[in-house]
C-alpha cells in the first residue's frame, strides 16, 4: 500500500512538473500566430530605406509570457534579437493583467479571468495570483532585469532625455560599422487600468515603476470609463477624468484603444496633451467595432497625437502588409502622414503574417502604396517619437 501511495505521488509531481514546464509555451503557441501565408518579395530600395529608419512600434504584450526576453525565441512575435533584426529602435512594452473567459470584441463582463491561470501555470511570484497592480508591477521587473542584463542592447526610456540618449547611440554604433547592433529602447505601457485595483494613487506606483503610457479600458468597462467591448460602453466616469488628469500633469500618455466611442469622444474632449491609438485599425478599411471612426482619428490628430495601425486580422481585415498599407494610407489620406504610426499588438494572442524581425515588409508594402520615403520615415517611426518625447513631459516642467 505504502509503495503504491508513493508510486501515485511520483506520478504526480511528473505531471505537475511536467505541466509548469510545458503547459506556458503550448498556450503561447496556440494564441501567438504566424500565419505562414506568402510575403511580399522585398525590393532593393526597401532594404536599403528600411535599414536608415528609426522604427517605433507603440504596442506589443511580450511580457506577459514566460520567455527570456534577451533570447531569440521559438514562439511568439517578439524578442530582442528579433527587434534588431527588424532595425526597431523603440518598442512599447504592455503589461496585460486580466483578459476575460469567452474574450470576443462584442460584450464582455468583468466578471472573470483568464490571465489569472497563466500566472499561476507560469510561476510567477505568489504575490502576482490575485493582484493585478502587482502582475504589472511584476512586469516592470521583468523589463528591468532584462534592461540590467542585457550589456546596454536594451534600453530604458522614461523621458524624452533617454529618447535623445537612445538616438545617439544607434547613430555611433551604426556609423562605427562594426557588428554589434545598435542599442534598442523599450517603455513601458498598461493595457486597462483596472491594475490600479480601484486606487487612483497607485498611479503613482505605476510611474515609479517606469509605466509611462496606460489604455484606460481593456476588454471590459471598469470604474474610469467604458471598454468598446464591454457590457455597457459608457464614457469617463468622474473618477476616468481624474485619472486622465493625472496621468497628463505626471507625463504619462493617454492611449484610447480598447475605449469605447463615448470614452474616446469624453478623451479627445478634455485632453490637454496628444493622445494615442497605440494598436488598432481604422473603420474605412476594416469595420470592426474596436477600430476609429473618421471623426476619431480627426480628434486624435486635433491633440497633436498618433494612430498605431496593427498587423492581425481584426485590425486591418487581413494579415497582409498591403492591408496594413491601406489603413496608414486612410489615416495620411484623412488627416495627413504626421499622424500615422506602427502599433503591431505582437505576442497579444494575435496571428500575424510576419513577425518583428520581418518589418521590412511593412516598409515595402508603403512604398508599393505610393508611399514616399520622407513619408515612410514618419510612419515608421518618426510620427512616435515627436509624440513620445511630447507626452513625457510633465506638465510643470512643459511650461
Amino acid at each position: 500500500m505504502r509503495r503504491w501511495l508513493i508510486g501515485i505521488i511520483a506520478l504526480l509531481l511528473v505531471a505537475a512538473a511536467a505541466f509548469f514546464l510545458l503547459a506556458p509555451g503550448m498556450i503561447e503557441r496556440g494564441t501567438n500566430k504566424i500565419d505562414g501565408k506568402p510575403l511580399l518579395t522585398v525590393s532593393e530600395h526597401a532594404k536599403a530605406l528600411h535599414k536608415t529608419l528609426t522604427i517605433v512600434d507603440l504596442h506589443s504584450d511580450s511580457l506577459l509570457w514566460s520567455r527570456n526576453f534577451l533570447d531569440r525565441g521559438t514562439r511568439g512575435h517578439m524578442d530582442l534579437p528579433r527587434l534588431e533584426e527588424g532595425n526597431v529602435a523603440l518598442q512599447v512594452l504592455s503589461s496585460t493583467t486580466k483578459s476575460p473567459k469567452g474574450q470576443n470584441y462584442g460584450a464582455n463582463s468583468g466578471d472573470t479571468d483568464n490571465i489569472t491561470a497563466l500566472v499561476i501555470a507560469q510561476l510567477q511570484p505568489v504575490r502576482t495570483w490575485n493582484s493585478l497592480l502587482e502582475r504589472s508591477l511584476w512586469h516592470a521587473e521583468k523589463l528591468h532585469r532584462a534592461i540590467s542584463d542585457s550589456a546596454g542592447k536594451l534600453a530604458g526610456v522614461t523621458r524624452p532625455e533617454d529618447i535623445d540618449v537612445l538616438l545617439l547611440e544607434r547613430s555611433a554604433g551604426k556609423a562605427a560599422l562594426d557588428r554589434t547592433p545598435p542599442p534598442v529602447g523599450a517603455m513601458l505601457s498598461v493595457e486597462g487600468l483596472h491594475n490600479l485595483e480601484g486606487n487612483i494613487n497607485n498611479l503613482d506606483t505605476l510611474y515609479a515603476a517606469g509605466i509611462r503610457m496606460a489604455g484606460i479600458t481593456h476588454f471590459f468597462d471598469n470604474e474610469f470609463a467604458g471598454s468598446m467591448h464591454g457590457l455597457k460602453k459608457g464614457g469617463l466616469t468622474p473618477l476616468g477624468r481624474e485619472v486622465v488628469r493625472r496621468m497628463e500633469a505626471k507625463g504619462m500618455i493617454v492611449d484610447v484603444a480598447h475605449c469605447s466611442h463615448a470614452c474616446v469622444a469624453d478623451i479627445l474632449k478634455m485632453a490637454r496633451r496628444p493622445v494615442v491609438s497605440s494598436h488598432g485599425g481604422v473603420q474605412a478599411t476594416c469595420k470592426v467595432n474596436r477600430n476609429l471612426t473618421d471623426d476619431e482619428i480627426r480628434g486624435v490628430a486635433a491633440t497633436g497625437g498618433v494612430v498605431g495601425i496593427g498587423y492581425w486580422d481584426a485590425a486591418v481585415c487581413d494579415t497582409s502588409p498591403a492591408s496594413v498599407a491601406r489603413a496608414m494610407k486612410h489615416v495620411r489620406d484623412l488627416v495627413g502622414i504626421q499622424y500615422v504610426a506602427l502599433g503591431s499588438d505582437y505576442d497579444g494572442a494575435t496571428t500575424v503574417r510576419f513577425d518583428t524581425s520581418k518589418l521590412v515588409q511593412v516598409t515595402e508594402a508603403l512604398i508599393e502604396a505610393g508611399f514616399t520615403d520622407d513619408e515612410i520615415r514618419a510612419a515608421m517611426g518618426g510620427n512616435a517619437l515627436r509624440v513620445l518625447r511630447a507626452g513625457l513631459v510633465p506638465m510643470a516642467a512643459a511650461k
